[in-house]
């Protein structure tokens, strides 16, 4: 079992930055691939980025590439989501995801959640 922990959401000003944390507990974190997520009221859950179990690659969504970062800090068994540039269409609820070998942009590949984090981008 993993136990998902996300904070550092919040509400936020069109163009500012937020820094999502999601900390890890349970079986050994550096064997799991972890995505971002994301779920906006009355849509699917979509993918965001996600990072490799060394951190050695990374996968973003066409619409973030270029304004967010996912990193990894194994020792810490914490993985990040730098928010830049941050524009209203991303607003929603993020959530980050564990699995040992998943299809890194399909959420139903992903085993282990967290419970959320709300992001809210004002205009």
């Amino acid at each position: 079992q993993v136990q998902l922990v996300e904070s550092g959401g919040g509400l936020v000003q069109a163009g500012g930055s937020l820094r999502l944390s999601c900390v890890a507990s349970g079986r050994a974190f550096r064997n799991y691939y972890m995505g971002w997520f994301r779920q906006a009221p009355g849509k699917e859950r979509e993918f965001v980025a996600s990072i490799t179990w060394r951190g050695g690659s990374t996968q973003y969504e066409d619409s973030v590439k270029g304004r967010f970062t996912v990193s990894r800090d194994n020792g810490k068994n914490v993985v990040y989501l730098q928010m830049n540039s941050l524009e209203p269409e991303d607003t929603a609820v993020y959530y980050c995801a564990a699995a040992q070998h998943p299809r890194y942009s399909d959420y139903r590949t992903y085993n282990y959640w967290g419970q959320g984090t709300q992001v809210t981008v004002s205009s």
